[in-house]
């Protein structure tokens, strides 16, 4: 984001660890806990999701909980020009809950959830079987010492470190 207009900047940013935090919140508590006035919440608020920086509340759900205990990654190579048809192909299959394009080896990676071995054999059988799939390399996570975060860059942003509620 190079355009000033556009940057999040130490409000916005402290209002996203808030809502990290506490994402039931409504605006008149956020404004509370900002010191700012409700309306200069909802005005950033209405700003944060109009620009995509912001998309929704969705609760965090821990996949193991409701018995997806494996994690696997996948490096996929396709065919040339196949990229979107792969992906939308992808998209049909539930267990897949990412698929990035990349560099380097492959075109693809993917982030897959089973809650087997047996199981995972049956997801990388139905990746596989995507039309334009010419190669895959799967890894099974082991664990996660560092799950997907945004905290630091946005304590960065926010200009001082916060501590999560415990």
């Amino acid at each position: 984001m190079s355009d000033p207009e556009e940057a999040v900047d130490a409000l916005d940013a402290r209002l996203l660890l808030l809502l990290s935090d506490e994402p039931r919140l409504g605006v008149l508590e956020c404004s509370r806990r900002l010191g700012v006035a409700r309306g200069t919440v909802q005005a950033r608020m209405d700003r944060l999701e109009r620009r995509g920086v912001l998309r929704g509340f969705p609760p965090e759900v821990d996949l193991a909980a409701i018995g997806y205990r494996l994690t696997a990654f996948a490096v996929l190579e396709i065919a040339q020009g196949k990229r979107i048809e792969v992906a939308e192909r992808l998209s049909a299959i539930d267990e897949v809950c990412e698929v990035h394009a990349t560099t380097g080896e492959g075109d693809l990676l993917v982030r897959m959830v089973a809650r087997s071995n047996a199981d995972l054999q049956r997801v990388i059988d139905e990746v596989v079987d995507v039309r334009w799939v010419q190669r895959t390399s799967t890894s099974i996570a082991l664990s996660t010492p560092i799950p997907p975060r945004v905290r630091p860059l946005l304590e960065r942003v926010a200009g001082r470190p916060e501590t999560a509620p415990s």
